[in-house]
């Protein structure tokens, strides 16, 4: 079991690889996989302070921070919502087999935390935000994906922190157990140009 305490400034995400092909010799430059990036965190309790206020707290449950690219479409919201919601991360208390109940199953609750940095690049030492949604259009993008949640679980087990506000989550990491989740890309969202690889 792991504790934890972080802060969060939120204000509003692209990973980029090369990807080089033996046979055929090229090299895909610029391969972005644009998504919308979740990081789900099983806990025993958390909470998110506001200017020394809580504002939001659960006990058995589950963390999620969110990360909204700027290319993120109603789509990658509800797979993350489904996703997330149907994760086998917890044990069946009744046979005593482990990663086979969701969050549901359980009965716990859920704390969505807005998370722009999850989508940071680092140029240098210095991280680069560009690529996550700009916040006037990240807010009531964000405030959809929780009122998914709500409306596939149940209201009063989702929480949430405060989008655009300088953040303290709380957390006990029950394991640890921690999983990374992206929307599925589509080809749409995806960019490659090809060019000779060089020697």
């Amino acid at each position: 079991m792991l504790g934890l305490s972080f802060s969060l400034l939120n204000t509003p995400h692209s990973a980029s690889a090369t990807i080089r092909s033996k046979r055929s010799g090229l090299v895909k430059k610029g391969f972005q996989i644009k998504s919308m990036r979740a990081v789900v965190q099983r806990v025993t309790s958390a909470s998110v302070e506001v200017e020394g206020r809580t504002v939001s707290e659960i006990g058995p449950g589950l963390v999620v921070l969110v990360g909204i690219h700027e290319s993120d479409v109603e789509s990658d919201a509800d797979y993350i919502c489904r996703k997330v919601l149907n994760m086998r991360l917890f044990t069946n208390e009744k046979t005593g087999k482990a990663w086979d109940q969701n969050v549901m199953q359980r009965d716990y609750g859920v704390l969505l935390v807005s998370q722009f940095t999850l989508y940071g690049i680092l140029k240098g030492n210095k991280p680069d935000f560009h690529v996550a949604m700009p916040p006037q259009k990240a807010k009531p993008f964000y405030e959809s994906l929780v009122e998914k949640f709500r409306k596939s679980y149940k209201s009063d087990a989702v929480k949430d922190g405060v989008f655009a506000a300088m953040m303290k989550v709380n957390l006990v990491n029950d394991g640890p157990v921690t999983m990374q989740l992206d929307s599925q890309p589509s080809k749409s969202k995806c960019e490659s140009a090809e060019e000779p690889e060089s020697q």
